[in-house]
């Protein structure tokens, strides 16, 4: 018997504030159909002035604790995917144990942009196969809104807030790809890229700064990288993509994803495509499809699935699940 981590809940939540894109017309050189044709994106969330990123995060744990049946107090690990914590420190990670009454647990933050939630599920992946937890929250949430350059049409447009959060739980499983649970994760990064994204602030400079992309670069990259860490991480669990029930990519861009579906051989009838209604929303991205595709009955139990996202760092990664 081998121990495998299991996703007993998921959730997400919103923020009430949704901006079309007709609203970037008023202050910008751009049009709702120049935003749809280059990226699929129709509409994203902002949060309200004060609502914070743990704040999000912590409503998308309660609705994954609801449905996994599990309180607060009895988790033994949040781990919080962000790059727009709420302070640079303490971590946002251990807001969200305050708010759902744990004390018995330990918190912490993961940052790795846009690939922050694949890196956050691998790591309580390695806690639970090692023994060091049995039930871990894991939470990918942004704030997204207060980091945009708002004369920088071809940035401001793509990015939104909001939150996701699955629960996983050790069950003993046979150590076969039949296993329901995580069943392989793949993580990369390369520094000599941090060029292509990044935000132009932080302690260094005593400012929080703005978001910074080079749009072209990040795009080819993101189809070659996604592609093959998504196929490592199958091989790694001894499947093909002809196993694949469902595809939830990191939701940055609609041509990113229909390329990535096609380098796979997955037909995007086994994506799940939610960036017509969040537009990128980072760390949070993934987990809010994932939510979003359980809710509208696609994803079930028993049906294998990838993640992978790419984001700032360069870091990119996949993560292979049976639901």
């Amino acid at each position: 018997m081998v121990r495998r981590a299991v996703v007993t809940g998921v959730g997400h939540y919103l923020p009430e504030r949704v901006v079309p894109n007709s609203e970037f017309e008023k202050t910008l050189d751009t049009t709702d159909e120049w935003i749809r044709v280059r990226s699929g994106i129709e509409r994203r969330h902002f949060a309200a002035p004060g609502q914070t990123t743990s704040e999000l995060a912590t409503e998308a744990a309660k609705a994954a604790l609801a449905m996994a049946g599990i309180d607060g107090a009895d988790v033994d690990a949040i781990i919080l995917a962000t790059s727009t914590a709420d302070m640079t420190f303490p971590s946002a990670a251990t807001m969200v144990q305050e708010a759902i009454g744990n004390t018995k647990g330990y918190a912490f933050d993961v940052q790795a942009v846009c690939a922050g939630f694949v890196y956050a599920l691998s790591n309580a992946n390695a806690l639970i196969v090692s023994g060091q937890a049995k039930t871990v929250l894991v939470i990918g949430a942004e704030t997204f809104s207060r980091i945009m350059d708002w004369t920088d049409r071809s940035t401001c447009v793509l990015f939104g807030d909001g939150a996701g959060a699955v629960v996983l739980t050790a069950e003993d499983g046979k150590g076969t790809a039949q296993d329901r649970g995580i069943l392989s994760t793949d993580l990369n990064s390369d520094g000599r890229y941090r060029d292509l994204l990044y935000v132009d602030g932080g302690v260094a400079t005593q400012n929080t700064g703005v978001l910074r992309m080079q749009g072209k670069e990040v795009f080819r990259h993101a189809v070659e990288k996604l592609a093959q860490t998504a196929d490592t991480a199958l091989e790694k669990a001894g499947l093909t993509s002809d196993d694949v029930d469902w595809v939830v990519p990191h939701q940055a861009n609609i041509r990113i994803i229909q390329s990535t579906a096609k380098k796979l051989g997955i037909g995007m009838d086994r994506v799940v495509v939610t960036v017509q209604d969040h537009g990128n929303t980072s760390a949070a991205s993934i987990p809010l499809a994932l939510s979003v595709g359980v809710a509208n009955g696609q994803i079930k139990k028993n049906d294998v699935v990838v993640t992978e996202a790419i984001g700032g760092g360069l870091a990119w990664g996949a993560v292979i699940l049976r639901w």
